[in-house]
């Protein structure tokens, strides 16, 4: 019988013809070495271990400098255990529920299909959890669960279409191959027809170019563009189109946001809240770095990449003291709907000072990052201004 645990055993994909060994090593089921630290990840050096369990890194600030974020520097977010074996020819993807058309496709079946390309930025709907006040519950990710790939596959729809969508289908769940611990629920997720049939969202199978890792859904994962991360479903082994929004943990209480502004530490009835779809605007300084000290005697460059989900940027603006003043910065010239854009600015210190440096961007939408960003008990959407801190001598 296939089990969750059958089929990461091998990693190329069908097109190469070659069959490479892919096991996991021993901490994708949650152990450590005798010393109890954090293990040694491979092909993720220099990465911020939030979780260990659950494999959690953050990409620190600095990396936010490549227009395209290289894997090894991509975060992680699980929600549960990555498989740990398997085998490539047995995997299956199922298409099922409300069509006419059952489907059962091989990585093969999908691989000969049309392939479509979205450059896409990538963000766990908690990144920032750690700046709200009060604190609240979850991984405490700071500025860089984020990162922009350019993701390959067939698109979404055209599975749909084949599989011969009835009217009565109004939600399309995924479901992976997450090891489920104990009696935690499942990590599932469902998102409206009309999204799912954007000639955008894809069954993604390359990544950068490349095959999926393993830690990024090898060998298939749902791409919603512009959307939450939790949208984009890793190790993906079926899709269900349902008559009605899932109901499961992670779409009630999970991955939700108040209909109201909420005080402060102050409860939510789940009722009142609505599930989170794309991202909002925001940006993020990748250098200088946060309590760097810096030279006063030439142009400094503030730089970094700023997003707005299915909105365009159009604008980051970077004070020097504070939000005392604002001055516009020059965005890169490579941009794509749902990328992030680089920016950058040219400063010339005065003198000897401490600094507050902040970035603040505006969408296609009208939407500014506000100073503060908006608290809510799930910790989710952090957007406030960034903003770091610099020593400056003569």
């Amino acid at each position: 019988m296939k089990t969750r645990r059958n089929f990461l055993k091998t990693a190329s994909l069908v097109g190469s013809g070659a069959i490479v060994d892919c096991a996991l090593p021993a901490w994708s089921s949650g152990q450590l070495n005798r010393a109890g630290a954090a293990p040694n990840i491979a092909g993720k050096d220099g990465m911020m271990v939030r979780s260990v369990r659950f494999l959690d890194l953050e990409m620190p600030p600095e990396f936010a400098g490549a227009w395209l974020t290289p894997v090894e520097h991509f975060f992680v977010r699980n929600h549960m255990f990555e498989p740990a074996r398997g085998n490539r020819s047995e995997w299956k993807l199922t298409i099922q529920g409300e069509v006419r058309k059952p489907l059962t496709l091989t990585l093969r079946d999908l691989v000969e299909l049309e392939q479509h390309s979205v450059t896409n930025t990538l963000e766990c709907a908690g990144n920032g959890r750690a700046f709200h006040s009060p604190k609240v519950p979850g991984i405490q990710w700071q500025r860089g669960g984020v990162g922009n790939a350019r993701f390959t596959g067939p698109r979404l729809a055209r599975l749909l279409e084949r599989a011969g969508l009835k009217p009565t289908g109004r939600h399309v769940m995924f479901r992976g191959l997450d090891e489920v611990p104990g009696n935690v629920p499942p990590f599932i997720r469902s998102i409206p027809v009309e999204k799912a049939s954007d000639p955008d969202t894809l069954i993604a199978l390359k990544m950068n170019g490349a095959r999926l890792s393993a830690h990024h859904g090898f060998p298939a994962r749902a791409l919603v563009p512009g959307w939450i991360g939790a949208a984009s479903c890793k190790w993906l082994t079926e899709i269900k189109v349902l008559d009605q929004e899932f109901e499961g943990n992670f779409m009630k209480p999970g991955y939700r946001y108040p209909n109201q502004p909420v005080s402060p530490g102050a409860a939510v009835n789940p009722d009142d809240t609505h599930p989170m779809t794309a991202l909002t605007v925001k940006s993020m300084i990748a250098g200088p770095a946060d309590g760097e000290t810096i030279r006063a005697r030439g142009p400094v460059r503030i730089h970094g990449a700023a997003w707005a989900g299915e909105a365009d940027i159009v604008k980051v603006e970077v004070s020097t003291d504070d939000g005392g003043s604002w001055n516009s910065a020059e965005l890169g010239k490579e941009h794509a709907h749902y990328a992030w854009r680089l920016w950058s600015y040219s400063w010339k210190p005065a003198g000897r000072a401490e600094c507050v440096i902040l970035s603040r961007a505006t969408d296609s939408q009208g939407r500014v990052q506000p100073a503060i960003s908006p608290w809510n008990p799930g910790g989710y959407l952090y957007n406030a201004v960034d903003r770091i801190k610099v020593h400056v001598e003569a």
